[in-house]
């Protein structure tokens, strides 16, 4: 399917890359690669388990502002990154509210406040949720919510059309996890250092004016998504009306910080011409 620039994953010094571009209307703009290979997520799994997290508010089951995780944090703080708990251990290391700490652990956290809330396991839950009714079959959570998820492109071009039209959630539930939570506040940026401010939403990570960063230069700030650590990536450009998913099998490094930008930069370009 035609996008020219989505061949430049060919030259990524990856075992295996895959490669979409979904338009806002969910039709697939161009995609490349084994698009039906299974890859570790890493931390695009986040994304995936805050939208079961956003599903559960709706429906009911838990409420952005009542208490979850360490004292005085709240769904939205686990969300937001902001509950003050360590990267990767269940540690508080700041006050709620008062600082972005990226954090495995708020996410863990919040798996396992939605289970208790909803008696089920936060695994089926998200199944159940957010993967069965996308048609996300190749799709599943195999421990962490905030890194053990394994999907494919052609489950993620699913995906990133309900980010861009979403059909499971209110629009502007999405519209409101999209944007800055908690502006203001500073932080690190895994790979990418310390972020002033470091935005965020509810699960997304925000654009805006963050430099360096893995999106590319003509990247709107409204650009919202996330990339993991396994050498994944996902955005949605809502100014460019497109989403990018990008798999590989690579663990994130200098390769990823060098040629993930210049790719998203040759889409939007490609997608400005075709417009």
């Amino acid at each position: 399917m035609g996008m020219q620039s989505l061949r430049m994953i060919e030259n990524w010094p990856v075992p295996t890359a895959a490669a979409a571009v979904v338009r806002a209307d969910g039709s697939v703009a161009g995609a490349y690669g084994p698009l039906e290979h299974r890859f570790p997520l890493a931390s695009v799994t986040k994304p995936l388990a805050a939208y079961a997290a956003l599903l559960a508010v709706e429906e009911g089951a838990v409420e952005l502002d009542e208490p979850a995780g360490p004292e005085g944090s709240t769904v939205r703080h686990l969300l937001a990154h902001t509950s003050g708990l360590a990267f990767d251990e269940q540690r508080a290391m700041a006050a709620p509210g008062t600082r972005r700490i990226y954090s495995n652990a708020g996410f863990e956290a919040l798996g396992d406040h939605i289970a208790k809330a909803t008696d089920i396991p936060f695994a089926q839950y998200l199944h159940e949720a957010v993967f069965a009714p996308l048609g996300m079959t190749a799709t599943e959570l195999s421990g962490s919510p905030a890194k053990d998820g394994v999907s494919t492109v052609a489950d993620l071009i699913r995906f990133a059309a309900e980010l861009q039209a979403p059909r499971l959630l209110a629009p502007q539930t999405l519209a409101a996890a999209t944007q800055v939570v908690f502006p203001g506040l500073s932080g690190v940026l895994p790979g990418y250092g310390h972020q002033k401010p470091n935005d965020w939403g509810l699960g997304f990570e925000i654009r805006d004016g963050k430099s360096p960063h893995w999106t590319g230069g003509s990247s709107s700030p409204r650009t919202f998504g996330h990339f993991g650590q396994s050498g994944t990536f996902l955005w949605v450009d809502p100014d460019a009306g497109a989403a990018c998913v990008a798999l590989a099998d690579r663990a994130f490094g200098p390769w990823a910080i060098e040629t993930w930008p210049p790719l998203t930069d040759a889409v939007l370009a490609e997608l400005a011409e075709t417009a």
